[in-house]
């Protein structure tokens, strides 16, 4: 990200992939449009679907490399606006792109910078051929547009490139919606335009809000211009979980069948379900890794927070049954008293403890899939978390004196 204003870049034509050597899909579930696939990447073939965890800085929070490879994991996200203000698109270069620099022989993906641009209320400005805004590091002016995004991926030589679009969120007013619907697909076109680094995929996003007529226009002419792969937008930005489903649904259906489809930011177990079950293949986010911060355990059951006072001497691991490393070898006890006395081991038990659940909870998904048995998870996980969302409210209406208060 220049400083000042970045002026457009030269209009080089940048070859898109053949579908058949993108995507394939290697099995469907007969009910739903649930399939398993393989995405293939510079850096070797992603099966699918897939749960990507997030690399802010380059590195996923208090992980290694060779850890994530050992819990399954084959695709990480790296977010393009942070790596860019530190440690600077140079310096990476310098050791030849994210791959070399962090260590990861797998493929990435890189976000385009610009939800976290967009999250900078009040510090940016928008306008058809860009944002500028006030870097949140050191408060220097800076200017993000679809050319310096796509030439920042570039730089990475990430294997999955994101276009820049301008992220809404929940609510935004219908002319306000058709506007950044009308920008993003001005700037998706710019950067298809682009030249990309070798083997470098790049993925169109469809944008719209709550609207299904923007949504439907911006996904039919994304397509139109042709990209390797589609995401689905407004998944992070306080949308309510029925629209958000609604959502991925109408715009999946609306995406071709033999390209990968991404929905951006969403990583609770029964919305990933749910949006499989729409044909979606792809997800990221960041809850396994903050809430471990946070001391919140993930489970199949639920979460819950290994903190608390009640297990201060439960000799149980963090989950009955899980092979992570940190349930094999420690307590719940143990680890609550890491998180509580401020030990970083706690933390970093904790989040492969997470990882590991997400990354089974998919293997299993993709199991249930090949195997016939998807819708049958499917409301395995349904009752779950209905269950989850029932003692919740009663744990509410006990702490208010009544539902409703």
């Amino acid at each position: 990200m220049a400083r000042g204003r970045d002026p457009k870049g030269g209009q080089m034509g940048a070859v898109q992939a053949d579908s058949s050597a993108v995507f394939e899909i290697t099995a469907r579930d007969t009910a739903t449009a649930a399939r398993c696939g393989r995405l293939h990447t510079a850096h070797g073939p992603v099966d699918t679907p897939v749960f990507m965890p997030v690399g802010t800085y380059g590195a996923v929070r208090s992980v290694a490399a060779w850890e994530l490879e050992e819990l399954g994991y084959r695709m990480i996200l790296a977010n393009t606006y942070h790596v860019a203000l530190r440690p600077g698109v140079e310096t990476v270069r310098r050791f030849g792109g994210l791959h070399r620099f962090m260590g990861w022989n797998s493929p990435i993906l890189t976000d385009s910078g610009g939800y976290q641009v967009f999250s900078l209320a009040g510090f940016r400005r928008v306008t058809d051929e860009g944002v500028e805004f006030r870097s949140h590091v050191d408060g220097s002016l800076r200017w993000l547009t679809p050319e310096s995004a796509m030439s920042l991926q570039r730089d990475f030589a990430s294997d999955i490139a994101m276009v820049l679009d301008e992220c809404l969120h929940y609510p935004v007013p219908y002319d306000y919606a058709c506007k950044a619907v009308e920008r993003t697909l001005a700037w998706a076109a710019r950067c298809r335009a682009q030249p990309r680094a070798p083997g470098q995929l790049v993925f169109g996003i469809v944008q719209g809000g709550a609207y299904g007529d923007l949504r439907r226009r911006c996904a039919r002419e994304l397509v139109a211009m042709g990209f390797d792969g589609y995401a689905v937008g407004g998944g992070s930005g306080g949308e309510p979980e029925p629209g958000l489903r609604r959502w991925a649904a109408e715009t999946a259906h609306l995406l071709p069948e033999d390209r990968p489809r991404y929905l951006m930011g969403v990583g609770m177990f029964n919305q990933m379900v749910e949006a499989v079950a729409a044909g979606i293949d792809m997800f990221d986010c960041v809850m396994p890794t903050r809430f471990a911060r946070n001391g919140t355990a993930f489970t199949r059951e639920g979460r819950y927070p290994v903190k608390a006072a009640v297990y201060r001497d439960d000799p149980l691991p963090l989950e009955e049954g899980c092979t992570c490393p940190a349930c094999r070898r420690y307590s719940r006890g143990y680890i609550r008293h890491l998180l509580n006395a401020g030990e970083s081991l706690g933390m970093r038990l904790l989040t492969l403890h997470n990882l590991h659940c997400y990354q089974r909870f998919v293997q299993d998904m993709r199991d249930s899939i090949r195997t016939g048995r998807f819708s049958t998870f499917r409301e395995e996980v349904a009752r779950t978390y209905t269950r989850i969302r029932r003692e919740h409210l009663e744990k509410t209406a006990s702490k208010t004196g009544g539902v409703g208060r």
